[in-house]
């Protein structure tokens, strides 16, 4: 053939060629780079050679038409076996600024190179060989047929050699990093994941694939074959079962190699067995080609480095396992529940809902029937949560008496959750009916971090605990916002009663058939800027949740026995003063011992001292409330109930209790003019004198219900007709004073 461009010619002479044999079948092929800027170069080389198969693969050409077609093309596709140059091209030495970018810029060291030359002149041949880092070096005259196979056969068995040489060293290097790195995990999964990165890194590959193993979830062997490490465009399926692969190559694969016990090679995917008879594991790798021997070398050593690594790290996630399952109710505990929590929101959170049921008065089932009933309760919960949601949603232990669910929010109902304590609970020889209370967060309404998701699940149960009319409410954010001015607030009470800013006031009472003054009632009051005062109201609940209230408490006895003691030097003997007590005070077990304390340290008269209590205190936790007031009545100490009538507590309970008065709440003595009120109102006053009590009306505020209690035959009166709260030293001066404007427009007196 001749060139009509170059004039040159390039003959493959028959004498030169051998007779060929039977075509060997090509698996792969070897990538050849032909670089001229003669088109018709590109034709005869690619004719010549066409059929040649070279260690067991066919060539495949690529072609490039002058030397930065041949960078850029190169630069893209590494996997190229060797080039075929032309010397002269754009330039006189456009090829050997190739073979220098080839070297020194792209770094492609196992490529081979052999130039190629119609005009030796402008590179001699000796200069060429010794500078440039080549392969061979021909002219075009002398590259018969025959002449350029063996070249190309000579430059692929070398470049094969050098890869193989490299891929070694990099891949034991890769070897002794993967196992260092492996080890270090503790996390099966993160193992797992790390062990299917690790093999494509090792075969040059994009990782794509999965480890696979059966796994034991409750101390028993387990049929189930569970993704433990994912990469690639599996790694969402990671913690679920094979089965739910949309893949069903995979799951064969993987099944068939588990049972077989041994590595599956195959055309476009391999599957590797991994472990010990104790403890193995399926890798599926999509490779899209098979996996040459030495790469198969390379995969084997590394199983084999990690396998003793994969059992220990099994091991290690089996203790893992029994920290992150409730021993109990063997559902996941607090810590994998905000792992589920963390993962539905990444992966599935659109109309997905997390749940916190929390068992009302659970502590009463523990104290009242021993703590083995206890457990069969929340066993016996336990399995009807799943039976009503197992199918759709997850289930969790969070707390002692607290459990989880996230799962689709057409499920979890607030509904359908009542329903589960519509029947009553089988615990030992009891039949149990409990109720719950319910905090719910819709996942899109919450943040990522399982931690979070929590707390808002948290903050709504909260909320519904202080609701009177539902049993359940749905997170909102103004919620968090609620929180968090709560706990600033909390932290400015705190920091006040550290700083003594808190006050104490007090609220005259008086006899209706003396018109004298015969006691006080102290009430806490909290100063802030402008002269103004936060409501009892508020801060009180806040230091009550906080336990806040046991300190203050303390400080408000401390200021009564001191002002009972300082209105006796001022020749007030007789005047007592209540003190209201909270519950968190009585379930402080120093709290008797506080008050006889205080009451000695200031060598008051005990009957001074007058503690009130409301019923709710008394109904929260009766036996403690009246032990507790026992022993301060055998000390001389005066008790009275609050707000009674308000909160329908039994009858019985006020028999037991060491009262010496009763207060008939504001809210009746304002109806006490309407016959209504005046019924119940009467009543109240009639049970306290058959029970030998004395009454009082408080939040008395007109005449003519000052006049209707003292028809009633009541005791005493507080209230704003007669005085409003004041400071110690306004008490003082009202107590000085021989009559009051309102008390002299009542016919009242002032001791």
């Amino acid at each position: 053939m001749k060139s009509n461009e170059t004039d040159e010619d390039f003959l493959f002479f028959a004498e030169d060629e051998q007779p060929s044999p039977e075509p060997e079948l090509a698996v792969g092929v070897w990538n050849i780079l032909i670089v001229d800027d003669d088109e018709e170069i590109h034709t005869v080389t690619k004719l010549a050679l066409n059929d040649l198969i070279v260690l067991g693969r066919k060539l495949n050409f690529h072609h490039a038409y002058s030397g930065d077609e041949a960078i850029r093309f190169l630069h893209n596709n590494s996997n190229i076996a060797m080039v075929l140059l032309d010397v002269v091209m754009e330039s006189d030495d456009a090829g050997l600024k190739v073979v220098q970018r080839i070297r020194d810029e792209l770094h492609l060291e196992e490529l081979r190179i052999v130039l190629r030359t119609g005009q030796p002149g402008y590179a001699p041949e000796e200069s060429v060989i010794k500078e440039y880092d080549i392969n061979d070096y021909k002219t075009k005259t002398e590259l018969t047929r025959g002449k350029l196979v063996t070249a190309i056969i000579a430059s692929i068995r070398s470049y094969q050699q050098i890869r193989t040489i490299n891929q070694n060293r990099i891949g034991l290097q890769k070897i002794i990093n993967a196992g260092a790195n492996l080890l270090e995990q503790h996390s099966l999964h993160e193992f797992s994941e790390g062990v299917v990165t690790q093999i494509a890194s090792l075969i040059g590959l994009h990782a794509e694939g999965v480890l696979c193993a059966q796994i034991e979830d409750d101390g028993s062997t387990s049929d189930k074959i569970y993704v433990l490490g994912a990469a690639g465009h599996y790694a969402p399926f990671i913690k679920c079962q094979l089965d739910k692969l949309d893949n069903p190559r995979i799951v064969q694969q993987i099944n068939l190699c588990l049972s077989q016990r041994q590595n599956i090679f195959g055309q476009q995917d391999t599957v590797l067995y991994l472990g010990s008879d104790r403890h193995c594991a399926a890798v599926y790798i999509e490779t899209n080609r098979p996996i040459e021997a030495f790469d198969r070398q390379l995969i084997e050593v590394f199983l084999s480095n990690i396998s003793i690594g994969y059992e220990n790290v099994t091991l290690f996630q089996q203790l893992k396992h029994a920290a992150y399952i409730d021993p109990l109710t063997k559902t996941p505990n607090r810590n994998e529940f905000i792992q589920i929590l963390q993962d539905t929101r990444r992966f599935d959170a659109e109309g997905m809902v997390a749940v916190l049921v929390d068992i009302d008065h659970f502590s009463d089932v523990n104290d009242g029937l021993g703590q083995d009933v206890g457990n069969e309760l929340l066993i016996a919960l336990t399995l009807r949560l799943i039976a009503f949601f197992g199918t759709s949603s997850q289930l969790g232990r969070i707390g002692a008496d607290v459990f989880g669910l996230v799962g689709p929010a057409h499920e979890l109902t607030p509904e359908r959750l009542e329903e589960v304590f519509n029947e009553p609970f089988q615990a030992s020889e009891h039949a149990l009916q409990v109720n719950a209370t319910f905090g719910l967060c819709r996942l899109t309404d919450s943040a990522e971090q399982g931690l979070t998701i929590l707390k808002h699940v948290y903050i709504a149960l909260n909320k519904a605990k202080k609701s009177i009319s539902q049993s359940y409410q749905y997170y909102q954010p103004e919620m968090e916002d609620e929180m968090a001015e709560r706990l600033s607030l909390l932290r400015k009470l705190r920091s006040d009663f550290s700083r003594d800013k808190l006050e104490l006031w007090y609220q005259a009472q008086v006899s209706l058939s003396s018109k004298q003054v015969v006691g006080m009632e102290a009430l806490l009051r909290w100063p802030v800027a402008d002269g103004q005062y936060i409501s009892p109201a508020v801060f009180i609940p806040l230091a009550e949740y906080s336990g806040l209230i046991v300190e203050i408490g303390t400080w408000v006895l401390e200021q009564a026995c001191q002002q009972i003691k300082h209105l006796a030097t001022q020749g007030y003997s007789d005047l007592r003063i209540a003190v209201n007590v909270s519950m968190p005070q009585f379930r402080n077990h120093h709290f008797v011992q506080t008050v006889i304390d205080c009451v000695n340290r200031y060598n008051i008269d005990p009957a001074l001292l007058e503690l009130e209590i409301t019923e709710s205190v008394v109904m929260d936790e009766p036996k403690i409330v009246i032990d507790a007031l026992q022993k301060l009545k055998n000390a001389g100490i005066k008790v009275a109930i609050d707000d009674f009538g308000i909160g329908f507590s039994s009858l019985s309970y006020l028999q037991q209790l060491p009262l010496d008065r009763i207060k008939v709440d504001r809210a009746f003595v304002r109806e006490v003019t309407e016959p209504a009120g005046e019924v119940i109102a009467q009543t109240i006053i009639n049970l306290g004198k058959r029970l030998g009590l004395s009454t009082i009306a408080e939040g008395v505020e007109t005449e003519a219900q000052q006049q209707a209690v003292a028809a009633m035959g009541c005791d005493e009166m507080q209230g704003f007709l007669f005085a409003k709260p004041m400071s110690a030293a306004q008490l003082l001066v009202f107590l000085a004073e021989n009559n009051t404007d309102k008390a002299a427009e009542s016919g009242i007196t002032n001791k």
